[in-house]
């Protein structure tokens, strides 16, 4: 950006001279303007909440809807990191290369996980405008590449436009033991849950901090704030008094709850009158997941009932503690005056969330590796799920209930996937109260939204790069206006392989499942429906109207071709995860670590899935009692561990949470002095879910010490967070056998060395079917 022109006055002398400041100062936010506040949740369903009709007790976004705008066609991609690439510049998702979440990047245009400089932040111009800027929670659109502390940082939020961060850079973290990130740099949590602590309340407080700074030392400033809790993305952890304020609510099931809350959101004015309800399992078999089906409520066991009306108490209870710590902030903004003139968009990026499986889970992870929950391990957890020591999803039945009436919930392109709450408010700008809207509107309006409320535009250039137009439309001509027709005209949808097209009031979709592994895409039907008509998706007017829907599925390819759509992409999420992606570093097979140093993200660490590997400690022992942990990586829900315990050398391979704990322990307590210590693993033999079967043997110096057969798991210990670290467990252990961070005392770590063998496991079941899904 060019500098002003000098229209001082320079001569020899200063005394004779006239200073000018104005190109030398930054440009001023116009007199009054708004602040801006988008609280943006995860994964819940139009259905969920109570300004909806929904049974989730939300006081604060209440309090906001009774005095602004509640949306009732509002869509987002029905994925989380394209979502946020949407809110971060206002173009389509391909656009911005967030085909996928990051962890699922593979090389496109539209498919890299990097936002491309003619794709600027709304952050970054509202920073150059005069606005303060803040983003808080989860973020999710960084590289997993570049998620370390080595990594280079312009795709971290302080490159991106935002003078402050505070959060976690991965698709979820555990709510009791978070994995944070303060500006540029990793940082402890500030206390531990038997202190009180959990992420929604100190993302509030972080929050307050950061606003209160402002109002002190630049009151004059408007600012602009993206708060993202990790709610309601799995895990589902909340205090326990806000889950047994939900106790027996969700007794009569997911079925019974999609009957009682539809005719709630007709009385509110969500759904038109007439709307119906859709199937619970409406897409034909063989063109979906069997992981996305749900069980019958009556099919359950009376156990399985129990557990899965506590997982949904859990989840209830989750969202409420968090729009608690959310009503901190909104209550700061009204005591200090500023309520009135800011901007507060209160959403969630897509539906309700599915990846729980047909049964549900105390352990998601399970879910990304392609293993099954086994029904006796989950009840076991009846009494402590939402704790500490559960890391707990619901079953689909609950994403199809929170998800009423649509088909579908999370990663679909249809509506169940992509329509989501949204509420509105800004009392100086919008004179109507406590109204509902029902414009077709996409998350790629709200920038041109906020831009037309601040008295902004997008420019042509940032940096010196043109940038992308932005694709979406103001809904201010909503504001006062609940007659007015929808300006959106157009909008693909697509995810995971599914699709769909919305335009002039109708919408495509086609009958294929997200990571169903299907491909053939080109043999896809496609369904029809008139939303003017049929809100909920419910009637398939393809065979009625041929014409029509061969009108739509050319526009689908329009769009797909406009906005770098292609490929579609619909393997398994084992094989999007383990895709071989550019690392920071080239390949190698030895890895060396230290102690003192921050933990090392799994995207970046030695790649030991499905191979053989060694784990050998350089370690100089000071005394008898020397104890604690060598190497550590993942938590209580996926990992191991090599460490000292009652002076005798153990080996932890925690395999997704599976009680019991595969434990090699050496028979004799180690000496002091010098030793090379550690694991290696052989591979032998796959199992029926890609898992790997072999035999670990614990070594001391040159000695093997103990042995036995384990499994390992064929994909990443978690999608986030407890990476490897050296001379400490990060806060949540992989194993009960020790505390974190259970640091390394009575000796020394030189350090650390992680050998790959080369036999890594390829399933070449699934590298068949992915070949016969592309002819």
């Amino acid at each position: 950006m060019s500098r002003k022109p000098f229209n001082g006055v320079i001569a020899l002398d200063v005394r004779d001279s006239t200073p000018d400041w104005t190109p030398y100062l930054p440009e001023d936010a116009p007199d009054g303007a708004p602040n801006v506040l988008i609280v943006l949740y995860d994964d819940t369903g139009l259905a969920a909440w109570s300004p909806y009709g929904g049974g989730i007790q939300m006081p604060t976004m209440q309090r906001l809807a009774d005095s602004g705008l509640t949306y009732s066609q509002w869509h987002t991609t029905a994925l989380c990191s394209p979502t946020r690439s949407c809110f971060l510049t206002g173009r389509n998702h391909h656009t911005n290369g967030f085909a996928c979440i990051t962890e699922g990047a593979i090389g496109y245009p539209g498919a890299n996980a990097r936002l491309p400089e003619s794709c600027a932040p709304m952050a970054k111009v509202l920073q150059g405008k005069g606005w303060n800027t803040y983003w808080v929670g989860k973020n999710h659109n960084v590289p997993a590449e570049e998620v370390h502390a080595g990594a280079p940082k312009r795709n971290w939020p302080l490159a991106q436009g935002f003078d402050r961060f505070y959060g976690f850079l991965g698709g979820e973290t555990n709510q009791w033991y978070p994995t944070l990130v303060e500006d540029n740099h990793f940082v402890e949590q500030p206390a531990l849950p038997e202190d009180g602590y959990h992420l929604s309340k100190d993302l509030a407080d972080q929050a307050l901090a950061m606003l209160r700074d402002t109002r002190q030392s630049a009151p004059s400033r408007p600012w602009f704030m993206w708060f993202c809790p990790g709610a309601n993305h799995a895990p589902h952890h909340a205090p326990q008094e806000y889950i047994d304020k939900y106790k027996g609510q969700f007794d009569d099931g997911y079925e019974a709850y999609r009957e009682w809350v539809l005719p709630r959101m007709v009385e509110r004015g969500i759904v038109p009158e007439g709307t119906e309800l859709t199937p619970l399992n409406p897409m034909p078999e063989g063109t979906h997941s069997p992981l996305d089906d749900v069980r019958p409520w009556d099919s359950l066991s009376d156990d399985e009932k129990r557990l899965f009306s506590k997982m949904a108490e859990v989840y209830a209870g989750f969202s409420e503690y968090t729009d608690a710590q959310t009503g901190r902030i909104v209550d700061y903004l009204e005591q200090t005056g500023q309520l009135d003139n800011t901007i507060i968009i209160y959403c969630a990026d897509n539906g309700a969330s599915g990846e729980g499986s047909p049964n549900g889970s105390v352990n998601e992870n399970k879910f990304f590796n392609g293993f099954p929950d086994e029904m006796e391990d989950n009840l076991s957890h009846l009494d402590d799920l939402g704790s500490p020591n559960t890391y707990n999803h619901y079953p689909t039945g609950w994403a199809a209930a929170f998800s009423t009436p649509f088909k579908m919930f999370k990663r679909y392109s249809y509506a169940g996937g992509t329509c989501d709450p949204l509420v509105i408010h800004w009392p100086k700008g919008i004179a109507a109260r406590g109204e509902v809207r029902s414009q077709y509107h996409h998350v790629t309006d709200i920038v041109p939204t906020l831009l037309d409320c601040l008295g902004l535009e997008m420019p042509e250039a940032v940096a010196g790069v043109e940038q992308d137009p932005l694709p979406g439309v103001s809904m201010r001509y909503t504001f006062d206006d609940a007659q007015a027709p929808s300006r959106k005209e157009r909008q693909y949808y697509a995810m995971l392989g599914t699709r769909g097209i919305y335009a002039d009031g109708w919408k495509a979709v086609a009958v294929h499942g997200p990571t169903s592994g299907l491909g053939n895409f080109d043999k896809d039907a496609w369904e029809l429906y008139h939303l003017a008509e049929d809100y909920s998706e419910a009637h398939d007017l393809a065979a009625e109207q041929p014409e029509k829907l061969d009108e739509m599925v050319r526009i689908w390819f329009e769009e797909a071709e406009k906005f770098d759509v292609l490929p579609l992409d619909d393997r398994h999420p084992a094989e999007i995860l383990t895709d071989p992606r550019p690392q920071p570093e080239p390949p190698r097979d030895t890895y060396i670590y230290f102690p003192g140093t921050a933990e090392i993200p799994e995207a970046v660490a030695p790649n030991i899935r499905g191979r053989s590997y060694r784990i050998l400690a350089d370690v100089e022992i000071a005394t008898p009692e020397a104890d604690g942990v060598i190497f550590a990586q993942g938590a209580r829900f996926g990992g191991h561990a090599l460490f000292l315990r009652d002076q005798r050398l153990h080996y932890v391979y925690n395999f997704l949470g599976i009680p019991p704990e595969q434990v090699l322990v050496a028979p004799e307590p180690i000496t002091p002095g010098r030793h090379v210590v550690g694991v290696a693993f052989d591979r032998k033999t796959t199992g029926e879910y890609g898992e790997t079967h072999g035999t670990a043997t614990l070594y001391v110096d040159d000695h093997a010490v103990a042995d036995d057969d384990i499994r390992t798991q064929i994909a990443n210990f978690t999608l986030a967070g407890d990476g490897l670290c050296v001379g400490r467990d990060s806060s949540d252990p992989v194993t009960a056998l020790y505390t974190a961070p259970a640091p390394f005392t009575g000796g020394k770590i030189h350090q650390v060395e992680v050998v790959l063998g080369d036999d890594q496991y390829i399933d070449l079941e699934r590298t068949a079917a992915a070949m016969l899904a592309r002819e």
